[in-house]
């Protein structure tokens, strides 16, 4: 039987380096492989054959494989390249590692050192396949292709109605509108709009806040040779390079008067004039656009046009908050604390269990983005063991709204947390409903629950030891 399923690619000019590598993999029961001598055959043959790894020669003559390296893993990122090389240089090392290799080894290779690297790009490409499997048994039942949306780590039924809309406007040309709170992950979404969409082209994405009239029309619509002092050639703007694909504009709530009525001779005509161009383009990229800002209410008071938001509101999407979602704090969990891990060079730390439970407590006013922020955090001074819950605890009790209600200036304004009926409880049965709901949020967590109360857990036990006594005597 093969082993794996896919062959290990092996590409060195030497026969006797090839051989090399096939007898020491094979001893580590390895004999499934694709051996290439010619480093000109190293492409077509990946467009004709999926392989599981590469051991990939660094000197060789036509291509070398630092020429072939940024190529393979740009179209064929999933296999992992092991650089094999006779320069023991550090320069080279990290040109290789950024260059996206997985792993870097020296000649004269040692057996022990190349069967390791090999068995854990193995295991990796199996974890990459089960990963795979699981998001597809979720989500194939309500997706007809759920791999665009694989980038967005979810399990809520309200982001799942999004993709299944986003399947069903996917080869509409008309812009999409997405909203929604800053950090609820509004880019993902509309990368996976442009991969559901098969468009052929790029996914161009900009910033448009704090954009002038002159800056925008430059970035978007580009400027002929000699149109301005400092043009000295002709360039092609983000419309242009966005040909065939998408356009995402990030950031339209705080677009200037005089730029939106750029974009809106664009959408309504699909042509646009380059800066000191009197002659039209057209392009056939989409637009995709996302905002923060309720644009109902930028209209109402005269600083976002009515007929372009109108024109852009025809596919509209509205991504919810964290805290309407909470069902996805441990996957996403999961995913930051073994994205952080990479990153720092540590060893992914296990959470204690609870910690979710501190976290579904929390409102996240920053959502997505903001929880990445304190894990990235917490991990960056992780020692070992399990993770601290102290960065976050601290995080947490700092950002807690202040209730700055006047007791003495009745009655309470709206930003009040609290409302009462038109019968006042006592103070007695306030804190009994206070404490309980607590309880409630911190899943009977005594700890999360003080400290969401603001008092210690010595203060909470005794209020909740004199609560049932007095239950007991009634």
């Amino acid at each position: 039987m093969s082993h794996p399923r896919l062959p290990v690619m092996l590409v060195d000019d030497e026969v006797q380096a090839l051989d090399s590598f096939e007898l020491a993999l094979r001893s580590a029961n390895v004999n499934n492989f694709l051996r290439c001598q010619d480093s000109r055959e190293v492409i077509p043959l990946l467009g004709e054959q999926d392989i599981e790894v590469m051991l990939l020669d660094l000197r060789m003559p036509h291509f070398s494989g630092e020429e072939l390296l940024p190529k393979i893993t740009k179209d064929f990122p999933h296999v992992p390249v092991i650089v094999i090389t006779g320069a023991d240089d550090v320069e080279t090392a990290v040109k290789c590692m950024r260059a996206g290799a997985f792993d870097y080894i020296v000649k004269p290779v040692e057996r022990s050192r190349l069967v390791a690297s090999v068995k854990t790009a193995l295991e990796l490409r199996d974890l990459q396949r089960q990963n795979q499997l699981l998001r597809v048994h979720v989500l194939s039942d309500e997706l007809a292709d759920p791999e665009p949306f694989v980038g967005i780590i979810t399990t809520s039924k309200m982001m799942r109605s999004i993709f299944r809309y986003i399947e069903a406007i996917a080869n509409s040309p008309q812009p999409v509108l997405i909203t929604g709170e800053t950090g609820v992950g509004k880019e993902l979404v509309a990368r996976a709009i442009h991969k559901v969409s098969g468009r052929q082209g790029a996914f161009i994405a900009i910033n448009v806040a704090g954009l002038d009239d002159n800056v925008f029309a430059d970035t978007l619509f580009g400027h002929r040779k000699g149109a301005f002092t400092g043009a000295d050639q002709t360039r092609n703007g983000m419309v242009e390079k966005a040909e065939e694909g998408t356009l995402f504009l990030d950031e339209i709530g705080d677009l200037s008067p005089a730029s939106q009525v750029k974009i809106l001779r664009f959408l309504q005509d699909g042509e646009f004039f380059p800066i000191g161009s009197d002659m039209a383009k057209r392009s056939n990229a989409r637009i995709v656009v996302a905002t923060n800002q309720e644009l109902e209410t930028l209209q109402d008071s005269g600083t976002f046009r009515k007929d372009l938001y109108f024109r852009l509101r025809i596919h509209q999407i509205h991504i919810p908050p964290l805290r309407d979602r909470k069902e996805d704090l441990l996957p996403l969990l999961d995913h930051f604390l073994e994205k952080a891990s990479k990153a720092l060079g540590k060893k992914k730390p296990t959470p204690p269990n609870e910690l979710i439970i501190l976290l579904g407590a929390y409102h996240f006013p920053g959502n997505i983005r903001e929880l990445e922020s304190i894990i990235f955090d917490a991990v960056s001074k992780h020692v070992s063991g399990k993770l601290s819950m102290e960065v976050f605890k601290s995080y947490i009790s700092k950002r807690k709204p202040a209730f700055k209600a006047d007791l003495v200036g009745l009655p309470l304004d709206d930003t009040a947390p609290i409302s009462f009926s038109e019968k006042l409880p006592t103070l007695k049965q306030v804190e009994q409903l206070l404490i309980a709901e607590a309880m409630k949020r911190s899943d009977n967590n005594q700890a999360i629950a003080a400290m969401h109360l603001g008092i210690s857990r010595q203060a909470l036990n005794r209020r909740l030891r004199q609560a049932d006594k007095e239950r007991n005597r009634n």
